[in-house]
């Protein structure tokens, strides 16, 4: 059989062909795909015309296109299907595409052209104009303007780099299938919904085990089961298991700290002071002391509201209580309080029905969007399923493959990633996948969720519709190859549907009876919405403030034991409270050492204070209707990157962000607003 890498696929919209897709196949199509391209460089360098717009950036735009679709294939498997042929293909293939990556950027004639574009880059306009501005400050980003020796440590740091961020996440996903709760007595799991004990005991199958039930881990510090198991001792050892991942003798804290030298090595060699600085300066945020100076500001807030809510469950309990007890008397004071029992909601919210009456009705409404399931077409597992989206009117958009069960080759958490990124120059429209863990239940059982994989649902979708929309000519700008501490804001935007009152009364309905979701309800779900928001603030911005405490380090500092770096870094942030551990620890925070958000973690928060003056624009001009989407989705989903993305919201927004809904949102509104230089 031919590579299918080797060519386009046939398939709509390029979907690969995962039927014909063998993992011997892999190999030989990166070889091609590196090849092809340094030849295509090679011919654009080599070129005796002087550098034009066309002949040298359009050109190089137009590179590469074996590689990108053979690995934009093996980043999607490796992340949601890494069998053990996987991973060995992934270990072999980072280090040679981090290779290729410098073979590329440090091309020097190939720089040379791009700086003479730029140079008389004066009759340039629009997207023209900032793909070259773009391309300018990654060659420079990349090292291209090093001497040789100092290119030559980059490369090797380079290739380092790769292979301890794969190795990171292989590990990682190794620990959390092992460190997965094995519960030998039924009555141990009280609490817990009969579908989930149901799922429990087939998980326990799959992992080997003759007899009783298995709690497998998500990827935060928090898990969901914690919410409502009534047996103490289980939840403390479900909630050691979880923080244990980062513990002693888990080798994924020893790679964080290489990983973290190693970056500060590089960025020192490339001129920066730290990590961070190098990574904020290709972000939306005016600078790192910008960063800082709004999470500084949120701390003590944030921290005396978590106390306060800490005194408050005591009470409740009767007793002191332990991190694993959080979570389950949280929730009994928001029954008691607010009359909210979030796991009984659960069988309101079917995933099918949360999906085609919620997720994609409110997309029906806001954009004018269809969505028709392919089931001829196939997903490179059996679980996924694929729909092809239409614009009002019938005009096909592009595919949309939902992959939402947990499985043990499956990383945690939850994400968006494209196969095909949509892009005028190259005529493709996208193809775009979200990828949940929701555990699987029993053979014929109905897949419920909790309230926040509902919201979750939302906010991927959020990031799926971000890279559908996309109208740009360079795949460069496409989607959501956006600076990082933006490309969080369409999706946290998204959630606010969630229990927009005509759609929540479209999918929240009981799965056996029908019964509507009754709407008061949700009224006390909305008045409960500030009970742990002290928590969840707080254990996120512990999270940032760690991400920014291990990329912030000069270059030649040696972390030899990275548990008590962590705990001096959460001291000196006021952060170190035994009741609320971050929500990622060093040792499972896949995304700052193995997800690329490495010094920018920040970004959900950041995002967040657009989010919210989005949330409240949308509230303030009639809500859910298609003038709002439309405008929306033209001024800013649909630009991608091809211009700035402050300016595209403040061409939807009509003015900068400001921070007063924030605030309010989080309950922080007795901080007095300072600048944040956006």
């Amino acid at each position: 059989m031919a590579n299918p890498f080797l060519t386009p696929s046939t398939l709509p919209y390029e979907l690969p062909a995962f039927a014909d897709i063998r993992a011997e196949d892999y190999l030989p199509a990166f070889e091609a795909g590196f090849a092809q391209q340094l030849a295509e460089i090679e011919d654009i360098a080599a070129n005796p015309e002087p550098a034009s717009f066309a002949n040298t950036v359009v050109a190089f735009e137009r590179s590469g296109r074996t590689l990108q679709r053979v690995a934009a294939v093996l980043r999607n498997i490796a992340s949601a299907d890494a069998t053990e042929e996987i991973l060995q293909l992934e270990q072999a293939v980072a280090p040679r595409l981090a290779a290729h990556q410098d073979n590329v950027y440090l091309h020097p004639e190939l720089y040379g052209r791009v700086m003479a574009v730029d140079e008389g880059a004066e009759g340039l306009a629009g997207e023209d104009l900032r793909l070259v501005s773009e391309l300018r400050k990654q060659f420079r980003r990349a090292g291209a303007g090093l001497e040789p020796a100092g290119q030559k440590r980059l490369r090797e740091m380079n290739v380092r780099l790769s292979e301890l961020s794969t190795e990171y996440s292989q590990e990682l996903l190794a620990a959390g299938n092992a460190a997965a709760l094995h519960v030998a007595d039924r009555a141990l799991l009280d609490g817990l919904a009969e579908e989930d004990i149901t799922a429990a005991a087939q998980a326990a199958r799959e992992a080997g085990y003759d007899t009783g039930w298995l709690l497998t881990l998500v990827l935060p510090t928090a898990q969901p089961a914690l919410e409502v198991l009534t047996d103490r001792d289980t939840r403390r050892r479900l909630f050691q298991a979880s923080v244990g991942r980062g513990g002693k003798g888990n080798r994924t804290v020893l790679l964080a700290a290489r990983l973290a030298e190693l970056r500060a090595e590089r960025a020192a060699l490339l001129g920066y002071p730290n990590h961070a600085e190098y990574a904020l300066e290709s972000q939306t945020a005016p600078s790192l002391e910008a960063v800082r100076q709004l999470l500084a500001q949120l701390v003590p807030a944030a921290v005396g509201n978590a106390r306060a809510e800490a005194h408050v469950l005591a009470a409740a309990a009767g007793h002191d209580i332990e991190p694993w007890d959080w979570a389950f008397y949280s929730e009994q004071v928001r029954r008691r309080d607010y009359d909210v029992d979030l796991a009984k909601l659960r069988p309101y919210f079917e995933l099918e029905s949360v999906l085609q009456g919620g997720v994609f009705h409110a997309a029906e409404q806001l954009y004018g969007l269809s969505f028709e399931a392919r089931p001829d077409l196939q997903g490179y597992h059996s679980d996924i399923r694929v729909w092809e989206v239409k614009n009002d009117g019938g005009m096909g958009l592009g595919l949309f493959l939902g992959d939402y069960y947990a499985r043990p080759t499956k990383n945690g958490g939850a994400w968006m990633d494209s196969f095909v990124e949509q892009s005028g120059l190259l005529g493709q429209q996208a193809v775009v996948v979200n990828n949940l863990n929701i555990t699987k239940p029993a053979p014929g059982e109905p897949t419920l969720l909790t309230f926040d994989q509902v919201v979750t649902l939302f906010h991927e979708f959020g990031h799926a519709l971000h890279g559908l929309f996309s109208q740009v000519r360079y795949p460069r700008f496409s989607g959501t190859s956006v600076p990082r501490d933006f490309v969080e804001y369409p999706s946290q935007v998204n959630e606010m549907w969630m229990l927009w009152p005509q759609i929540v009364a479209d999918y929240a309905s009981e799965h056996v009876t029908g019964a509507a979701l009754p709407p008061e309800t949700v009224d006390k779900i909305e008045a409960a919405r500030l009970w742990g928001e002290g928590f969840a603030t707080t254990e996120y911005l512990a999270a940032t403030l760690l991400d920014l405490a291990w990329h912030s380090l000069p270059a030649g500092t040696r972390i030899d034991d990275p548990l008590s770096f962590e705990k001096e870094a959460l001291k000196d942030a006021g952060l170190d409270l035994d009741l609320i551990p971050p929500r990622y620890r060093s040792g499972y925070f896949k995304h700052i050492f193995a997800g690329g958000y490495a010094a920018g973690y920040y970004s959900y928060l950041w995002s967040e204070v657009l989010d919210a003056d989005s949330v409240l624009w949308f509230r303030e001009n009639g809500g859910l209707n298609r003038d709002n989407g439309d405008h929306f989705r033209t001024e800013l989903l649909s630009r991608g990157n091809s211009i700035d993305p402050l300016q595209a919201f403040r061409n939807f927004r009509g003015r900068d962000a400001e921070i007063g809904p924030l605030l309010a949102r989080r309950g922080l509104d007795g901080i007095d607003p300072v600048s944040q230089g956006r």
